[in-house]
């Protein structure tokens, strides 16, 4: 499995922007998330979905603004960002975990077996 995320970008406080994550293959029981990490901070869990049942999985403080979903068709999934922060400001990674059977959505890095490229987020104030 090969991911490539995008939609990356410099934009103001308060705007909104969209994050994709398109995979080479997917499976019904893989689960694709979004992770973060700032400069001079560990990588932190955002948000991750199941491909067969749509489940998702949220880090609290990004609840409400942060929406994680799923195109089946495309085998992508979106990160949809709004009323960004300076604080949002991080490189966004995409990374799956490529389980054969059904697991719980788990919300650190070393349960994702594949990771993209990341895709550098800069929020201005």
């Amino acid at each position: 499995v090969q991911l490539q995320a995008s939609g990356g970008g410099l934009v103001q406080a308060g705007t909104s922007l969209r994050l994709s994550c398109a995979a080479s293959e997917t499976r019904s029981n893989y689960v694709t998330g979004w992770f973060r990490q700032a400069p001079g901070k560990e990588r932190e869990f955002v948000a991750a979905i199941r491909w067969r049942d749509g489940e998702t999985s949220y880090t609290d403080s990004l609840k409400g603004r942060f929406t994680i979903s799923r195109d089946v068709a495309k085998d992508t999934v979106y990160l949809q960002m709004s009323f960004l922060k300076p604080e949002d400001t991080a490189v966004y990674y995409c990374a799956a975990e490529t389980a054969r059977y059904y697991r719980p959505i788990k919300n650190y890095p070393t349960a994702y077996d594949t990771w993209g490229q990341g895709t550098q987020v800069t929020v201005s104030s």
